[in-house]
């Protein structure tokens, strides 16, 4: 006999089960990622969205149990700039029970419309940073570190409760270790020659605290229109966002371009595959955790395609192809075998650039809508 209790999350007690509770509910689970519980904590008190987002949490308990959880998120600045009254879920979670998940969205809902929302979205981060898009297909692989995993009834439940699809995101696992076509490099030499580009160094930038939140502008700049539902980064965001990657940042799998000034005309990052490393660390930094991570910075076999772009005034110039054939020249090197692809959104044209490479679908994650009664 079931006991559900539908409690908010107002302590630090309460937070901690709250951030635990997937790897109860995933244990024995494969491909399940956990995340490291002090930066989740972190994500959901500290984080530099929280300056203009408001959020609420939830919990579903059976006694002394944990069951389900979510996050109810509403951003002001994504509202303006799109003219929607949403509420946007996350850390969606719990178990094969309809009731559960009822629990948890009736909650979210009622606080949204409190607020003067008529819409719920999700699953979704506070701005376009964080992980996204629940999991449809792709069960049998391991999500990146950056992305989110499911169970397949998560969606059944979602549906039950009158979501439809609101975008689909795709990945793709791509061979890393052929280099580009022979089109792709000539296009690319054409490029270089005709604006006079060059190479910069990611491990001399990253040095400079200024020049790097130069690039997290720049980067927030160039997918500000182009990127489905894109928030653009405040200052906070952009300083938060570049202290947190710049460790993971180097010459080795990722490509910096500059013009003939030395400035940024382009860019493509990728990361070493930190999962397995994660999986390791079972959601702790000690006291080996951190071990697991530094190991896995240095291998490449396998890499995340993180970002790609260029700054607005060199979009639609060729530009992309000079960092493809850069990028896979460099994958040879550091013995790169397999990419893969952030998620990015079906209808955008640039996932035909995986057209070019020996690939194949490896994730779709989907966000869910519907309209609040």
């Amino acid at each position: 006999m079931t006991n559900y209790r539908l409690i908010e999350v107002n302590d630090a007690k309460d937070l901690l089960r709250f951030v635990r509770f997937p790897d109860q509910l995933y244990k024995g689970c494969p491909q399940y990622v956990p995340a490291i519980h002090n930066w989740e904590v972190k994500n959901l008190t500290k984080d530099a969205a929280l300056e203009y987002c408001t959020h609420k949490m939830w919990m579903v308990t059976d006694g002394n149990k944990v069951v389900g959880r979510i996050c109810a998120m509403i951003n002001p600045r994504y509202n303006e700039r799109y003219g929607k009254k949403c509420v946007r879920f996350g850390w969606f979670d719990c178990i094969n029970d309809l009731d559960v998940a009822h629990m948890l969205i009736v909650a979210a809902e009622t606080w949204a419309k409190d607020q003067g929302m008529d819409t719920i979205h999700g699953p979704l981060y506070y701005n376009t940073l964080g992980k996204q898009g629940m999991l449809v297909e792709g069960y049998e692989n391991i999500p990146p570190f950056n992305c989110l995993y499911n169970y397949p009834y998560y969606n059944d439940l979602l549906e039950h409760l009158g979501f439809e699809k609101e975008c689909d995101w795709i990945q793709y696992k791509m061979v890393a270790n052929h280099g580009v076509p022979e089109k792709a490099r000539r296009v690319a030499n054409i490029v270089i020659q005709r604006y006079n580009l060059h190479f910069g160094s990611l491990d001399k930038l990253k040095k400079d605290p200024e020049m790097v939140k130069k690039f997290f502008r720049l980067y927030s700049d160039s997918f500000s229109e182009a990127v489905y539902n894109f928030i653009p980064f405040t200052e906070k965001e952009i300083e938060q966002e570049a202290a947190s990657v710049r460790r993971f940042i180097n010459d080795k799998a990722s490509v910096l371009l500059l013009d003939e000034n030395d400035d940024i005309v382009a860019f493509a990052i990728s990361f070493p595959f930190m999962s397995w490393a994660l999986q390791k660390a079972k959601g702790k930094l000690f006291p080996f955790g951190w071990i697991h991570l530094l190991r896995a910075m240095h291998n490449f076999e396998t890499t995340d395609l993180m970002i790609n772009g260029a700054v607005p005034e060199w979009q639609n110039k060729g530009v992309s192809a000079v960092y493809y054939r850069e990028m896979g020249d460099r994958a040879i090197k550091v013995g790169m075998r397999w990419g893969i692809s952030n998620p990015q959104i079906e209808s955008n044209s640039a996932v035909n650039i995986w057209n070019s490479y020996e690939h194949e679908p490896y994730m779709r994650r989907r966000c869910y809508i519907k309209k609040i009664k």
